[in-house]
C-alpha cells in the first residue's frame, strides 16, 4: 500500500521550492496542484476503506467499564 501522506509531503515542498514567477514555474506548481489533490483524495479514500476489527472478548456492547 502506499504511503500517501508522505508522497503529499514530498510534493507540498516541491511546490514550494518552484515560488519563481516564470512560466515554468507557473505551470509546474499548476500540475504539482493537481497531483497534490490527487494525492490527497486517495489518501483520504485510504483511511475511508480500513476496516475496524473486532476483539472477539469485546463482542456486542459490553460496557468497558466495568
Amino acid at each position: 500500500m502506499s504511503d500517501y501522506p508522505a508522497a503529499r509531503l514530498h510534493l507540498e515542498r516541491a511546490f514550494d521550492y518552484l515560488y519563481g514567477q516564470d512560466e515554468i514555474s507557473k505551470n509546474a506548481r499548476e500540475a504539482l496542484d493537481l497531483l497534490i489533490e490527487a494525492v490527497a483524495t486517495a489518501e483520504h479514500k485510504q483511511r475511508d476503506d480500513r476496516k475496524v476489527l473486532r476483539h472477539p472478548r469485546f463482542r456486542g456492547s459490553q460496557d468497558l467499564r466495568s
